[in-house]
């Protein structure tokens, strides 16, 4: 048997009764829109980002993620739309979504609380033709898969100049499919919990802890901490960690004033995959002021 079908079941991505798994990041510290709906417009500009990440390069079958996405404030700065396309593919496994997203904020003294929600499709894709089955007469595996469900999803954030927390199910529809004449569990909810503090250590450099954390049923609770200084409000280095199995680094740079630029290089340790598997993700924002209400010469720590 491939090492993909060996990945696919340590996962939990295999048709064979376990529930499909969001994608990875590390750079949703920087956009937490790939999370959260309710960051649509949350900056009061035009927001537009690609990201790639190759988790666990050299690994057989092992996860690559591409997202695109795009959001602005409308209004007079009251609302946010938003668009989001990702394509996730591990082993025989690819899932590609759309997702369209709106949010509400509302202005609280010096703070901001937006609440926002998304609607779209995922296309689900299992491709069992390049797996060596021990048992090739297996119902569950005779059949390629290519099917398409609705989603929406749902969030809130409060924000202000010095912190930020952060909670959402993006993907609130759990989907459940007839294989091989069994009811198997494709997708069930994912909860998301992120918070962060920005303390001002000096004129130049600022320091921002934060952690992430993840639910979904059947699983532990997943964690990440981060730790990242800033430096002049253009250059960004940090260190994290993913539930104590798999460390990383962390790296962002503002190109100009509407560029920035982000890295994260990611270690797992014996307890995942093993040291030699390493994961690499890039990372290209823009933010632009294109209507007359949008922030101007803002520095924004979220």
């Amino acid at each position: 048997m491939k090492k993909s079908l060996l990945l696919l079941a340590l996962l939990g991505l295999s048709l064979s009764g376990f529930a499909q798994q969001d994608p990875l990041y590390a750079q949703y510290i920087n956009n937490p829109m790939v999370i959260n709906p309710a960051y649509a417009g949350l900056n009061n500009n035009f927001n537009a980002s690609i990201s790639y990440r190759n988790q666990w390069g050299g690994f057989d079958g092992n996860p690559v993620t591409m997202n695109v996405n795009s959001h602005l404030s409308l209004v007079d700065n009251k609302v946010g739309v938003g668009m989001l396309l990702v394509q996730a593919t591990i082993g025989n496994v690819k899932n590609t979504e759309f997702q369209a997203a709106f949010s509400y904020k509302l202005k609280l003294e010096d703070k901001t609380f937006s609440f926002g929600m998304q609607a779209g499709v995922i296309n689900f894709r299992n491709n069992f033709d390049n797996l060596n089955l021990a048992n090739k007469a297996d119902q569950v595996f005779i059949q390629n898969e290519n099917l398409s469900k609705p989603n929406i999803g749902a969030g809130a954030i409060l924000k202000s100049e010095k912190y930020f927390i952060g909670l959402s199910v993006p993907r609130l529809l759990s989907t459940t499919i007839s294989n091989g004449g069994q009811d198997l569990q494709l997708y069930n909810q994912h909860y998301y919990l992120f918070g962060s503090y920005v303390f001002y250590l000096s004129e130049r450099i600022r320091l921002k802890p934060s952690v992430l954390l993840k639910g979904v049923k059947g699983s532990p609770l997943s964690t990440d901490l981060n730790f990242n200084v800033n430096i002049d409000a253009n250059y960004t280095a940090g260190v994290f960690t993913r539930n104590f199995n798999a460390y990383g680094l962390l790296l962002q740079a503002k190109l100009s004033d509407r560029y920035k630029f982000g890295y994260t290089f990611e270690l797992p340790t014996n307890q995942s995959v093993g040291t030699r598997f390493n994961t690499h993700e890039l990372f290209l924002g823009i933010v632009l002021p294109v209507l007359s209400y949008h922030d101007r010469g803002v520095i924004s720590n979220f």
